[in-house]
């Protein structure tokens, strides 16, 4: 298994279905690995203690990890090299997926437009 982001070890560990195929993605811009299957969230948090910062506290407290876990909420958006929102929780891997914890500078992406 790949070894964990900076920042310290993963809020997630792997205990079962350890022989799925591995997908190779980049997030913010560093190569990292997950299983065939995975959701965003669990190869963003078996690589690191959490998902992203809230883009409403300027402090740097406010981790976010998910919250319902299901897409209901909206605690687990990342965003791809395009600038789209992804739910983290119900967007699975792919293979090359390259994923932003940090908003891009539009709040609609890099195209202006609206997701």
């Amino acid at each position: 298994m790949k070894q964990p982001m900076p920042g310290g070890g993963g809020r997630f560990v792997r205990l079962a279905e350890t022989a799925r195929p591995a997908i190779a993605l980049c997030i913010d811009g560093r190569p990292a690995s997950a299983l065939e299957g995975d959701t965003l969230l669990v190869a963003l948090l078996v690589q690191g203690r959490h998902l992203r910062q809230s883009e409403f506290t300027a402090s740097g407290d406010g981790a976010r990890a998910g919250f319902c876990l299901m897409g209901a909420c909206q605690d687990c958006w990342v965003w791809d090299d395009a600038g789209r929102r992804l739910r983290a929780c119900s967007t699975v891997v792919a293979e090359g997926m390259s994923v932003r914890t940090t908003p891009p500078a539009s709040p609609w992406g890099e195209t202006g437009a609206r997701p």
